[in-house]
């Protein structure tokens, strides 16, 4: 599996104006200066924002809808998955990207992921709905909550 942050650095150096041109059938030297249409700057606000959400608790998901109302099936996917995992609700919260355009376009700058939902574990991104569907089928997932310490804890034999 190749590692999301092994891949970092090389996308980062694809949209720094400073790096060396990065050529490819569909640019050339001379484009290098120019930003995708896509790319934007996050603004200090949104990223202040998006920092105290990944923050507030040990298990942050960012999705459409909420934990009781899901809005699409990646997001029910999610907290699905979570919720058999066994996360202790007291250390999870959830944040609808559909409240906040804003928000919902930051927080794919702040990852450098595409899609919504969106995990972070002790504010460090995990990943999307595929990512912890992977995890979770192959036992990562269940693994890192517990190294974690953010599942619900086990009772106690009578």
């Amino acid at each position: 599996m190749i590692l999301r942050s092994a891949l970092q650095p090389a996308l980062r150096q694809a949209f720094y104006l400073s790096g060396p041109p990065v050529t490819n059938a569909f640019s050339s030297p001379q484009s290098r200066h120019l930003l995708p249409a896509s790319y934007r700057l996050l603004s200090t606000v949104t990223r202040t924002a998006i920092d105290n959400a990944v923050a507030s608790k040990p298990v942050v998901l960012f999705m459409k809808g909420t934990p009781e109302t899901p809005q699409c099936g990646f997001s029910r996917a999610s907290i699905q998955i979570l919720s058999l995992q066994g996360v202790d609700p007291n250390k999870f919260a959830a944040f609808n990207v559909l409240e906040d355009q804003e928000l919902r376009q930051g927080l794919k700058e702040y990852s450098d992921w595409p899609t919504i939902p969106q995990l972070y574990v002790q504010k460090e991104f995990v990943g999307g709905c595929d990512i912890l569907m992977s995890m979770h089928q192959n036992g990562e997932l269940s693994k890192m909550l517990e190294e974690k310490d953010v599942l619900v804890p086990a009772e106690a034999p009578a």
